[in-house]
This record gives C-alpha cells, sequence and structure tokens, in this order.
C-alpha cells in the first residue's frame, strides 16, 4: 500500500499582473524611423507625451525613467553605424525615445510551476520549532520564457506553511557583468561543443590563461580578418560567442524584497528560458555556507546545463558546467562533499540516474549509473527531484518516474551515506500522483519537484502542478524510510 501523504493548503498559480519592463527593439529600419520622429517633434509634444506616459506606467514600475534612458541607449548604440544625429538631444527627447523602446512583459502569466525549497540565510526573529525558507519557482510567460522568481515563508512547529505577501514590484537585475573567464576550461567547452579546434586556436591561444570579454571580442574579430570572414569561421565564432554570453554576474539592490527579484534570461544561451533551478543550501567543510542552483538554458535550439551561485539571494554568479557527466537535464548537487570531492545527480541519457564526483564543481567527467526503471510506474526513466537530504540511514533523494500516458508521478530512494554510488532502498509504490485537480493544466498528468527539505521530522516537498501551478505536501520521514524497499 502506499504511504500516507499530507497536501498542504497552499498554492500559487499564474499572475498577469506581475510584469517587467524590457528593451524592445524590432529592426533597423523601424526603429532608426521611430527614433527619427521623435527627433523631429517640437520639445511641447514631447513634454506632453513624455508626461502621459510617465502618468500612465510610472505607478507599475520602480525607476521608471532610469528604465527608458537605459533602453535610450542601447537603440542609440543599435543604431550607431546609420545617419541618426543623437547629438544635442533633450534629457525628454531621450526618455520619449527610451520609452518607444520599452514594453511590458508579464512573467509569470503562463506558469508558475516546479518549485525548490531552501532554508533562508535569514532565520532571525522567529517562534521555537520554526524556519523561514526560500522557494524559487520557474515562472513562464508570452512565448514559454522562463526565469526564476522567489518567495519566502515561515514553516511553522506544526509543519504548517505562511508565504508573506508578494512585494509590489517586479525587477531585474541592477547590474549585471561579464565574467573573467579561464582559458582551458573555456577550450575544454569549446571541444565537448565540437567548435572547429584550428579556429579554437587562432581565437583562444593568444589569450592570457585569465581573460574577459572585451579582450575575447577582439581576439574574434582578428580570426574573422585573418580568414575573410568564411563560413566555417563565422560559425565556430558564433559558438565561441555564445558560451562567452553565457557567464555572468548580476546584483539586486538591497532594498527590493525576495519577491521582487526575477532572474530573467540574460544571455543567448537562454534567451528562451531558465529552466528548473534546483537549489540547494551546500555546507563545505570548513562550515562556509553557499547556496547552489544547478539549472537549464534554452535559447530555442540547444540546452546548456549551467549553475547559479550566491551567498545572499541579492547577488549571483552564473556560469556554465563542463563534462560529460554535466550533459542533458536533471542535475543536482549534494549539499555536502564527501570524501572531499563536490557530488552530482545527473540524467544523463534521458532514461536513468547518474552519479559524479568532482574536485572542481564545474568540471564533471566519468558519471556513474546509479538507477535504472524498475516499477512500471517509472518504465520511461526515473530522475531526481533536487538535492538529496541527509538523514541518519542515508541520502534521501525524491525521484520523479514516468510511465504509461507519460504520467509524471513521484517518488523516493536512498543512497549510502559514504557510498552514494549505491542504492540501498526505493520506494515501489508512488509517493504522490497527480490527482484529479493537479492532472489538469498546460502538460497533463505530471507532479514535479526540484527540491525539499526536512522540518521537524518531516519531508516538505513543493511540486509543479501539471506545469501549470505549484502546491505543497509533507510526509513523515520515519514511515518514508520504513516504506523504502531494499535493493
Amino acid at each position: 500500500m502506499r504511504i500516507i501523504i499530507e497536501r498542504k493548503p497552499n498554492r500559487f498559480y499564474p499572475d498577469f499582473k506581475r510584469i517587467i519592463i524590457r528593451f524592445f527593439y524590432n529592426s533597423v529600419e523601424r526603429s532608426k524611423d521611430l527614433v527619427q520622429k521623435v527627433i523631429d517633434m517640437n520639445e511641447e509634444d514631447v513634454e506632453v507625451t513624455l508626461t502621459q506616459t510617465l502618468r500612465e506606467f510610472a505607478k507599475r514600475h520602480r525607476n521608471l525613467t532610469k528604465k527608458f534612458k537605459q533602453h535610450y541607449e542601447k537603440i542609440k548604440d543599435l543604431l550607431k553605424d546609420t545617419s541618426i544625429d543623437f547629438k544635442h538631444l533633450s534629457e525628454e527627447k531621450k526618455l520619449l525615445i527610451g520609452s518607444y523602446c520599452s514594453m511590458e512583459y508579464s512573467i509569470k502569466s503562463a506558469a508558475f510551476f516546479n518549485p525548490s525549497m531552501v532554508e533562508s540565510p535569514d532565520q532571525t526573529g522567529l517562534e521555537e520549532g520554526s524556519k523561514r525558507v526560500i522557494v524559487s519557482f520557474r515562472a513562464t510567460g508570452e512565448g514559454h520564457v522562463s526565469s526564476i522568481v522567489f518567495h519566502t515563508g515561515v514553516i511553522d512547529y506544526k509543519g504548517d506553511m505562511h508565504f508573506e505577501k508578494s512585494g509590489r514590484y517586479v525587477d531585474e537585475a541592477e547590474t549585471v557583468r561579464l565574467h573573467n573567464y579561464n582559458k582551458k576550461t573555456f577550450i575544454n567547452k569549446l571541444s565537448e561543443m565540437k567548435v572547429d579546434k584550428g579556429i579554437i586556436s587562432q581565437v583562444i591561444e593568444p589569450l592570457n590563461e585569465k581573460f574577459v570579454y572585451n579582450e575575447l571580442l577582439r581576439s574574434v574579430n582578428d580570426a574573422l580578418d585573418k580568414n575573410n570572414a568564411n563560413e566555417n569561421t563565422k560559425r565556430a565564432i558564433r559558438e565561441i560567442i555564445w558560451l562567452a554570453d553565457s557567464q555572468y554576474e548580476i546584483k539586486f539592490s538591497r532594498d527590493t524584497d525576495i519577491s521582487e527579484r526575477v532572474i530573467f534570461p540574460i544571455s543567448t544561451t537562454e534567451r528562451k528560458g531558465i529552466e528548473d533551478a534546483r537549489f540547494v543550501r551546500f555546507v563545505d567543510d570548513d562550515g562556509e555556507v553557499t547556496y547552489y542552483a544547478t539549472y537549464t538554458a534554452y535559447d530555442g535550439y540547444t540546452i546548456l546545463p549551467k549553475l547559479i551561485l550566491t551567498k545572499d539571494f541579492h547577488n549571483f554568479e552564473v556560469k556554465p558546467l563542463h563534462g560529460e557527466g554535466a550533459q542533458n537535464k536533471n542535475l543536482a548537487l549534494f549539499p555536502r562533499k564527501i570524501n572531499g570531492q563536490y557530488v552530482m545527480l545527473s540524467r544523463i541519457d534521458g532514461i536513468n540516474s547518474y552519479i559524479g564526483f568532482s574536485d572542481n564543481i564545474n568540471i564533471w567527467d566519468e558519471p556513474v549509473k546509479i538507477q535504472e526503471p524498475k516499477y512500471p510506474w517509472e518504465y520511461i526513466q526515473v530522475g531526481n527531484c533536487g538535492a538529496p537530504e541527509e538523514t541518519a540511514d542515508g541520502w534521501l533523494v525524491i525521484t520523479h518516474g514516468v510511465g504509461p500516458v507519460r504520467r509524471y508521478c513521484l517518488g523516493a530512494s536512498l543512497l549510502d551515506l559514504d557510498n552514494p554510488t549505491k542504492e540501498i532502498g526505493r520506494l515501489e509504490q508512488p509517493l504522490l500522483i497527480p490527482n484529479e485537480e493537479e492532472r489538469e493544466g498546460y502538460v497533463p498528468n505530471v507532479v514535479y519537484s526540484c527540491g525539499a527539505m526536512i522540518h521537524n521530522n518531516k519531508i516538505i516537498i513543493p511540486y509543479g502542478l501539471s506545469d501549470t501551478g505549484s502546491g505543497f505536501m509533507s510526509v513523515d520521514i520515519q514511515e518514508l524510510l520504513k516504506k523504502l524497499v531494499p535493493v
């Protein structure tokens, strides 16, 4: 018989009122025509139009004029090789041009799902037995573009969940800085991508062991000149720039509530989505805490596994993951090192579960298969649902299995504490099957989680509802461990 679970009353669903202001660009000719129309306007009409625009939209966004100015600078840069004369423009005309190059985007109008939950860095002011948590969600809007958003709440001593009200605004990062690159790992990743070795040599070899984005661009331009920009060179250059764009750092203002921060696609590698972030509170051997998240970047054609790291949920660093063990989706880090090494679960073949060990958190080679589909409800594929939880009996992994009619169910397995390549227990029956309410949605018959946590002898599991909304469940740890069948 299946184990008894408790579905929580807390629910999150799409909300078209959560909006950000985005840069809008159509084409060179249309943008050129539009900008020229504003330049030709008299100042009185500019003032009236700008005032009306700010009156209509300023209540919907924080620092709207700052965004307009940023978008003006972007369009100015894109049109720098045209006949447009940007000199001597009034501040009002710059802002108005920026407003025409702006659009609102509803980040969670279509779906709000696949949550991951971790203990918050801030545990102050709580009652005994309570814990403050941060839950990340995959928010999806128009065009199925996914981003990461957060909510914070408290699990009380009874296991009930109380979430704080969302902040008024939604803000993208205040600053974005491209990364410093390591030549060796950069070359290795390009080799994995099967980029032309000759072009790699021409572009990367002249650079220092550590280089920055502008240095890479100069080397790219030199290679284009030497090769007369033939098609093979252009293709290889696009892939090099694609990889370079995937690494960046972002910073949010500290006066924003965590519910107001959105990690929206920044690089070309993720322009169609940041998918299924699996956050984990990682404690290093010296006790230092870092929050990591593995996620899948999607550009509309290709996926790239990537890693986020943060200490405070204000500042984030983003890098790609490298190696044979960092392919496909479904990557999840363990919350601490084992025998001096980082450990990560994966599903590199799309069917079975694997585990990898590494001295470098960004490089994963030689994955080991640890789990195959065993029961009918998981015959199509098995995989993890986030970082394992440490118990006295072993590493508890919430899993997902896919069965008939591609129905996704949640399960659980247990890995040996000292040798997690060894599976020592698995649920024979699903832990959670989508019920009549949960099975209806954008992708029917799917329950899916990206990370649970243990609190007061219960494991609290947030989960997606058929790729549309999100819910929560809990189960007694000891009762769950008793149900695991030895393997």
